[in-house]
């Protein structure tokens, strides 16, 4: 059982439910191999082994019981720490919130605990999940499995890391502007961005909350539909949440997705800054689901190159006004040299806060004051409708539309911290999709020169099911996905 930690989420419910392994057996593997790995991986933040020995303990009791929950019974799944558990740490990755806890359990966790999931510690981030590469984090430095020296992308980098090192079963992410498909493709896992509206996101520590969605990371696409099926669904805690029927993705999967589907190949992705040998594999990978049976045309999204300013007077201007909850008054940082009211936001602020986090409530706050909310936030929402419009008018002619996933692959650590513009454009293939508020999933898609490379997959609203399942084929079709890396 010496791989046993890089088993998928399927193959570890058969084992459990064969008593081949018991739930506490299972998390103890895991719990050693974070020992054995992490202080190289830096994946996590913290993990109370005490407690998710408890949970897997009532697994084991129920499943002797006949008792089983769901699919996740008994399973350890990773959080990353923007997710709200009763109990548990909930820190952003910052000095502003390091000794918070959670006074409450968030929807997506309290579905995860009716499965009978085993939460299995608290996952590294960019602070707030403000970031691309897991560096800004105030509390831990996350290293990708691949290549120690480079980053594991982010801000959802310390879910992917924690998948692609074999430390959690599966992990919970939120993605943006590409936080979740960013970092796995760059670890070389499976990362879906639902969409906006199918995942409950109360529970969620907000950044830009019109963007924002929670998702799974995992080593296969079966284990991703397994998971979108148990947090999906409706919730009136949640004002922006959707009543939409859920499917049983996984009995949706086919390997014969691809017959008589229409791929759409956007030109506004495949140039300027793109690599060229993570063009060669998304174009490999594009032309394997053609062999599958699938056709394959070029079309155009012609805003995509306003994506990025965009999502930055988005993004920030909802941040600056998300983050200002965060004064020093309450549950937060506060400065103990603080001699007024004064002094406690402004100190506990300059000291709680990191310098991505400032440089974007700043930059959010300027694009909302007075005199400019017209000619940044509101031009840029306008912008944001016509790049809605160019997906709507794409997928009258195709079924899914194709990218890669991150222009490059993981580059080094430190290599972008100076440069702020440059890190933001490690998001250039996503972002687009957040403003529209469609689903997409990376998937492994080859290697170069030793480091992993991420096809995007973008499908219709509401429409995870044939994503799920084209994904599922073009996975089983490729092979890459029980290719794990040599820590």
């Amino acid at each position: 059982m010496s791989d046993i930690f890089y088993k998928s989420v399927a193959e570890l419910e058969k084992m459990l439910d064969a008593r081949e392994i018991s739930a506490v057996e299972l998390l103890k593997i895991f719990a050693k191999r974070k020992r054995d790995v992490d202080a190289k991986v830096g994946a996590f933040i913290s993990a109370d082994e005490v407690s998710a020995l408890e949970a897997a303990e009532k697994s084991d009791r129920r499943r002797a019981e006949g008792r089983k929950l769901g699919h996740l019974d008994g399973i350890p799944v990773g959080l990353k720490d923007n997710l709200a558990v009763k109990g548990q740490p909930l820190t952003c990755a910052s000095k502003m919130l390091e000794k918070f806890v959670s006074p409450y359990t968030g929807t997506v966790l309290s579905k995860l605990e009716g499965q009978g999931a085993v939460f299995w510690g608290r996952l590294n981030m960019d602070e707030f999940a403000m970031g691309s590469s897991c560096e800004t984090s105030a509390l831990a430095k996350t290293r990708n499995p691949w290549d120690l020296s480079r980053i594991p992308g982010g801000s959802s980098g310390g879910s992917a890391a924690s998948v692609a090192a074999g430390e959690c079963a599966c992990s919970l992410g939120s993605d943006t502007g590409g936080s979740i498909r960013q970092p796995a493709a760059l670890c070389g896992v499976v990362g879906l961005k639902p969409t906006y509206g199918l995942v409950s996101r109360y529970g969620l520590a907000a950044f830009a909350s019109s963007l924002d969605q929670i998702g799974p990371l995992a080593r296969s696409v079966e284990d991703a539909a397994l998971l979108l099926r148990a947090i999906a669904g409706y919730d009136r805690l949640d004002s922006t949440s959707f009543k939409a029927e859920i499917p049983d993705y996984p009995s949706l999967l086919s390997r014969e997705a691809f017959k008589g589907k229409k791929i759409g190949v956007p030109k506004e992705y495949f140039g300027a800054g793109v690599d060229p040998d993570v063009r060669r594999l998304v174009d490999e990978a594009i032309s394997k689901c053609v062999e599958l049976g699938a056709r394959a045309e070029e079309i155009s999204l012609p805003h995509t190159d306003l994506a990025i300013p965009v999502y930055y007077i988005i993004a920030t201007a909802e941040a600056s006004s998300n983050l200002a909850r965060y004064d020093g008054i309450r549950y937060t940082h506060r400065s103990p040299d603080a001699r007024d009211a004064t002094d406690i936001y402004y100190k506990s602020r300059a000291e709680g806060f990191g310098e991505e986090v400032k440089r974007r409530i700043i930059l959010g706050s300027y694009v909302l004051s007075s005199g400019y909310y017209d000619a940044y936030y509101l031009r840029a929402q306008k912008v944001r409708t016509l790049i809605r419009s160019d997906f709507e008018k794409a997928f009258g002619g195709v079924d899914v539309i194709m990218t890669p996933t991150s222009p490059t692959t993981a580059f080094k650590v430190g290599e972008k911290t100076s440069d702020p513009l440059s890190m933001y454009l490690s998001d250039i293939c996503t972002i687009n999709v957040n403003l529209a508020g469609l689903p997409a999933l990376s998937v492994p898609c080859g290697f170069s020169n030793g480091l992993p490379v991420g096809l995007q997959m973008i499908g219709r609203a509401f429409g995870e099911a044939d994503l799920l399942s084209c994904a599922y084929a073009y996975e089983k079709a490729a092979g890459f996905a029980g290719i794990t890396p040599n820590i």
